[in-house]
């Protein structure tokens, strides 16, 4: 059958799927415009069902805030290739979802999956793109902060991205900004000490005992060498207790109270794609 070039345009609106896919889909359809938007959904669940034990390792980290600068929202879209990943058209949806995860805020990554996006589910509307471009491709990562001041980090080729959230607003925004670069550069496993997981310090704790059993030292001394080398990485794994990455004779800490009298981090969020 003729194909009319209005019909492409209009498939290809609702679908986002290049002109000569949503051509094929309107011929095998013969003309069911319902029916060419269900062969593009199907065209991508079976490039994603044949490509399901591929990694999806490359994509875009996106992280953005509300006008206000009180909530944030950080999401992953993860493809095969870095080609795909550059591609501006890519690039673009990943912001568009980010920006659709930060108007909605949905409660986790499932519910956000489920949220109408131009008539289609966040899920359909990534597994069209998969059709277009071959690759297996997924919403990886989402996460949200709302908070008194919120700062987001994207690091240069959308690899990684972080979020970080203050008690207070009103103070310097490049103390905001070093320190969401902070939570990239230094990727903390918490705030502070108090919010360590215990399996992280019952792990860190064998660690150092057993390292401090190789290098020889007594068997009564273990627990205290242990706890002082669980210091230590308090030290360089907690957010408020690191040294500065832009000034080491300061402290996380230290810099938010030289900011402002008791500013703090209420809550972090870091992403980064596999190496």
């Amino acid at each position: 059958m003729l194909v009319q070039a209005a019909d492409v345009a209009k498939l290809r609106k609702v679908t986002g799927a290049g002109m000569m896919d949503c051509k094929k889909a309107l011929t095998e359809s013969n003309g069911d415009f319902d029916r060419a938007i269900q062969i593009i959904r199907e065209r991508g669940q079976a490039i994603a069902n044949k490509r399901a034990d591929r990694e999806a390792t490359e994509g875009a980290v996106i992280a953005k805030i509300s006008n206000d600068g009180k909530s944030g929202a950080i999401i992953a879209l993860n493809c095969e290739t870095d080609f795909v990943a550059k591609n501006e058209d890519f690039v673009k949806l990943a912001h568009k979802i980010c920006d659709l995860a930060l108007a909605k805020l949905p409660a986790d990554l499932k519910a956000f999956l489920a949220l109408d996006m131009d008539g289609k589910t966040v899920e359909e509307t990534v597994l069209i793109q998969s059709g277009i471009t071959g690759e297996k491709m997924e919403v990886a990562y989402y996460d949200k902060i709302v908070s008194e001041c919120v700062q987001p980090y994207i690091h240069i080729g959308n690899k990684l991205a972080t979020l970080v959230g203050f008690n207070k607003a009103g103070f310097d925004v490049q103390i905001a900004k070093d320190i969401a670069m902070q939570v990239a550069a230094m990727s903390p496993v918490s705030i502070s000490e108090k919010d360590v997981p215990a399996e992280v310090i019952a792990e860190e704790l064998l660690i150092a005992k057993e390292k401090a059993r190789l290098e020889g030292k007594a068997e009564d001394m273990l627990d205290k060498i242990a706890q002082g080398r669980l210091s230590k990485f308090y030290k360089e794994s907690t957010l408020l207790n690191q040294a500065s990455v832009k000034d080491n004779k300061l402290t996380i800490a230290q810099v938010l109270a030289n900011a402002g009298a008791g500013l703090t981090v209420t809550a972090m969020k870091r992403y980064a794609l596999k190496a």
